[in-house]
């Protein structure tokens, strides 16, 4: 209820002008209630971001009879477009671009580690049955997530808006290329 109530809030009006008495409003609880779960805006957007990341996450598509390669790629090119085209995400560009900065340049989120570990298990996996080349599951990870994040925040930038979705085919190719043994 508040973390749905923040969002509505965020998507709408953005994150700078969302306050806790908006949130406890729109939400139904006092303000004591919402300061007691979280102590600022901030925490709140960072929470109601990575339950959107995680709802997208969920949605990923059933790959069954795909290599465990071609899988990843599916599911990594699923979470960016979903990423790319959520209505939270976007306003956060928009209006609160300054909100992403943190997690791009100095410090990584709960989301983004969980993201990391996520893809360098299925590196992990992929090596050992010989359909992703060898390298350090780590790094190349980190370099999977980092091609991720690019496609999903600046891929609108370079692309022409009729054309956004064929980031995706480029971005499918690209991991395919990188990772295949």
């Amino acid at each position: 209820m508040i973390l749905d109530a923040a969002a509505r809030l965020m998507a709408t009006i953005g994150i700078r002008r969302t306050t806790m008495a908006d949130v406890a409003r729109t939400a139904g609880v006092s303000r004591a209630t919402l300061y007691r779960r979280f102590p600022n805006v901030e925490s709140l957007a960072a929470q109601v971001t990575t339950r959107e990341f995680t709802r997208i996450a969920a949605q990923t598509p059933t790959t069954d009879g795909l290599d465990s390669r071609e899988s990843m790629i599916v599911s990594l090119v699923h979470l960016v477009r979903g990423a790319r085209t959520h209505p939270l995400l976007q306003r956060i560009i928009e209006l609160d671009p300054e909100f992403l900065m943190p997690y791009l340049l100095h410090r990584s989120g709960r989301t983004s580690r969980s993201q990391l570990e996520m893809i360098e298990t299925l590196l992990t996996a992929g090596q050992a049955t010989g359909v992703i080349r060898d390298g350090s599951p780590r790094r190349m990870a980190t370099t999977v997530l980092q091609m991720a994040w690019s496609f999903t925040l600046t891929g609108p930038v370079f692309a022409d808006p009729d054309d956004v979705d064929a980031l995706d085919d480029e971005l499918s190719e690209l991991l395919e290329r990188y990772l295949r043994p």
